[in-house]
């Protein structure tokens, strides 16, 4: 039987406002894969992933993610999709003026769940998924960094997403910390997710080897042996 695909880019030009970052983009990525986009800051990987979410227009090529046409997608379709994500950014994005439990519930309510009993119950899971059960009551500012961001993987999460998009996620976190969020990434991809990290973190990538495309001069490429892997580590 063929393998499933989640994602699949042809032909495709991307852009950050009005600059094309990234042309002819060409790749496949199979369901329950874990990818890591690589290159130096401002390379074009972050949009790649914010391409991926619907949030930057596609303008030229064709994109699928999970069956949704990327460069025709309907806005009423947008919401259906990016149910179907999780992304998880560098710089967290917590809502400052509410605690744990409510930041999640929050993004429960605006993706369609009504009921409270349901929606306690699925915090509390995420919460235990990501290894922090007892903050729920807590303020964002009351956490460390590497607890933040298991706050907003939890977020991801919520809504049992097939994909996992993470931009930068250890980019303003300590080397242990982000070993420890790594950990988590993993053990969410064997539980049978796609994750597509975007990273320019290479200790990360050197511990944690798994399939890589680097974002260099305006292009994509995977990165298929040794002398590659060995040329793009003196990028970042």
């Amino acid at each position: 039987m063929q393998n499933e695909l989640s994602i699949v880019i042809k032909g495709a030009d991307i852009f950050q406002r009005e600059q094309l970052v990234l042309t002819n983009v060409n790749l496949e990525i199979l369901k329950n894969e874990f990818v890591y986009i690589v290159g130096r800051v401002g390379s074009g990987k972050s949009s790649l992933i914010k391409t991926l979410n619907a949030e930057i227009p596609l303008y030229k090529g064709n994109i699928s993610v999970l069956g949704y046409a990327i460069e025709s997608i309907k806005n009423k379709e947008i919401p259906m999709l990016r149910r179907r994500l999780g992304v998880v950014f560098q710089d967290f994005k917590l809502l400052t003026d509410r605690n744990v439990y409510n930041n999640l519930v929050f993004v429960l309510s605006a993706t369609g769940w009504t009921d409270k009993a349901a929606m306690d119950a699925r915090v509390n899971e995420t919460l235990e998924a990501v290894g922090m059960p007892g903050v729920k009551y807590k303020m964002p500012h009351q956490l460390s960094g590497g607890e933040q961001q298991r706050i907003v993987i939890a977020r991801a999460m919520l809504n049992n997403p097939e994909i996992i998009l993470a931009d930068e996620p250890t980019g303003n976190l300590d080397p242990d910390t982000s070993v420890e969020i790594l950990n988590l990434f993993k053990k969410i991809h064997s539980e049978g997710k796609t994750v597509v990290m975007a990273t320019h973190d290479k200790l990360l990538i050197d511990r944690f080897p798994a399939r890589t495309f680097i974002c260099e001069n305006n292009m994509v490429a995977e990165v298929k042996t040794e002398n590659e892997l060995l040329n793009f580590r003196d990028l970042l």
